[in-house]
């Protein structure tokens, strides 16, 4: 305002004086003729302009407060304009420090899982470090399990086909053979067929080699008077040849082919020894063995009897290692008819097998006779047992050859019973081998 006061004094004419005079005389409403009445009356027009010009300008800046002086900017708002609204107070603070805690949160959270994962990492190294430290070492030439055979002899024997190599017998996995060692010990050796698995690798790998030479050695473990125990063995490529004890008397099957030729005798005496030692034998290797040990291929051509015709269950276990499958005929007699339907083989399937063995030492017949294997189909053998005890003819399936004594009589209707509960075709309606040693032992005390 005092700049616009200046520019109108400074332009005024000669012919506006008067009326600047006037103008000049009250400047916001007050009166100046009382300042100004001293210097009126000089004579002087431009000395008293000037003297008018310099009050107003005095009294321009003497009515300025400070506040507008000072403070008020040049291209600020105009003074009554609305202040503008205060903001909310800012939440930058408060997101920042959840934020931050978010963050430790988070940064313990992945911590624990990492550790997690760490541990989990450095205990399966850990696991996969002590299985390869334990692993069984893949062994090569001969493997004795006892110091009555030497690796030399025994390996001389085997290689050499000499006069002291006696064939004995073969089958579908196999052949037996008699060899006398040099130190005149007798053994009797296996040579099975290739050995190969199908739910196992090739049989040329590693694994398949650990896994055949971990079940011979878990075979060799058994120690019982009714199993023939594995006494060593050789690989040779794909080859295995099984040394056991040699036992004198030959297979049950070769007995009893003696029997229907008439050729020796067995009376029920004996036949009831044969039958509690195989029981005695199946108890051993179910619940004795740790693991458990299936025979899976039990029949009359794997009991051995030594002289005094005490029972010995051979290739126990064998039947997993060798190619040989259980629907092979001359076997399949003597297998439980689930796992010729399922292919599932338990303990049970054992007793299945016990039966059909039983009910031969009691009638003396051959279930593969054709007798059993003509119209009336596989496994008729079972039902014509059972045909017979549910027409109350039971005696009539005795062999006549031993029939003598009426307690002899009774005891093997009795055994007949028992063999008829093994031949269920419900496996769970067998009895096990513990319960079968018990009803067998008991059948002198009637």
């Amino acid at each position: 305002m005092s700049s616009n006061v200046c520019c109108s004094v400074f332009y005024l004419k000669a012919s506006e004086k008067s009326s600047l005079v006037f103008t000049s005389s009250s400047f916001w409403g007050l009166s100046l003729s009382p300042i100004c009445a001293p210097f009126m009356g000089n004579k002087n027009p431009r000395k008293t302009l000037a003297l008018q010009t310099l009050l107003l300008l005095l009294a321009f800046l003497l009515f300025q407060t400070p506040e507008t002086t000072l403070s008020q900017p040049l291209h600020s708002e105009p003074i009554f304009s609305q202040s503008p609204t205060p903001s909310p107070p800012s939440k930058i603070p408060k997101t920042s420090h959840t934020a931050h805690i978010r963050r430790i949160i988070l940064g313990i959270v992945f911590g624990l899982f990492a550790g997690i994962a760490a541990s989990v990492v450095f205990l399966f190294l850990i696991r996969l470090f002590i299985l390869f430290a334990n692993r069984t070492p893949i062994l090569k030439g001969p493997v004795i399990f006892t110091p009555q055979i030497s690796p030399k002899t025994l390996q001389f024997a085997l290689s050499s086909q000499s006069e002291s190599t006696q064939l004995l017998g073969s089958s579908i996995n196999g052949k037996y053979y008699r060899v006398v060692l040099d130190d005149e010990l007798m053994v009797a050796v296996k040579r099975l067929e290739p050995i190969c698995s199908n739910a196992s690798p090739l049989p040329n790998s590693n694994s398949h080699k650990r896994r055949v030479q971990q079940e011979l050695e878990m075979l060799a473990r058994v120690k019982h008077r009714n199993v023939m125990s594995l006494r060593a063995y050789i690989r040779d490529h794909d080859r295995f040849s099984l040394v056991y004890d040699y036992v004198p008397g030959g297979s049950l099957e070769d007995v009893m082919k003696r029997v229907r030729s008439q050729q020796t005798t067995l009376g029920w005496d004996v036949r009831h020894r044969i039958a509690v030692g195989m029981a005695r034998g199946l108890k051993y290797l179910h619940f004795e063995c740790s693991p458990r040990i299936l025979h899976y291929n039990l029949k009359p051509s794997n009991v051995m009897l030594d002289e005094g015709f005490e029972p010995r269950l051979g290739d126990c276990g064998l039947a997993r290692l060798v190619a040989a499958s259980l629907d092979v005929p001359s076997c399949s007699y003597y297998v439980a008819p689930e796992c010729h339907q399922s292919c599932r083989y338990t303990d049970k399937s054992d007793i299945y097998s016990f039966g059909m063995i039983l009910g031969v030492l009691l009638t003396g017949k051959d279930p593969s006779d054709s007798f059993f294997t003509g119209e009336a189909g596989r496994g008729s053998f079972g039902r014509w047992l059972r045909h017979l005890q549910q027409a109350g003819e039971a005696q009539e399936a005795l062999d006549k050859a031993i029939l003598g004594e009426e307690v002899e009589e009774e005891e093997m209707l009795m055994a007949l019973r028992i063999a008829l509960v093994c031949l269920s075709d419900l496996p769970a309606d067998r009895p096990s081998s513990d319960e079968l040693v018990a009803m067998l032992t008991q059948l002198h005390s009637f």
